[in-house]
């Protein structure tokens, strides 16, 4: 019983949870990352179709990275914790 002691004693010495990004910017934070992504989706299906898609991959996965980062934003502004 004594390591449960000590180890509440050290859970309630510690400060209390803050996230780096304020809660109040993730509404403004999910809007700019899914435009973002809707506006890289809309440059991908323009880009001309090459035998080497090194810039086509790019575009692609900047897109999805955005839209993870966005979607993850949006879910969290509606207190959605995931």
């Amino acid at each position: 019983m004594a390591d449960y002691n000590d180890a509440k004693l050290a859970f309630d010495a510690l400060p209390p949870f803050a996230p780096l990004v304020p809660t109040a910017a993730l509404p403004f934070l999910a809007l700019v990352l899914l435009s973002s992504t809707f506006g890289l989706a809309f440059y991908f299906t323009t880009l001309p179709k090459l035998s080497i898609p090194s810039r086509e991959l790019a575009v692609a996965s900047t897109a999805s990275l955005l839209g993870g980062f966005g979607i993850v934003a949006l879910f969290c502004s509606v207190g959605v914790y995931v």
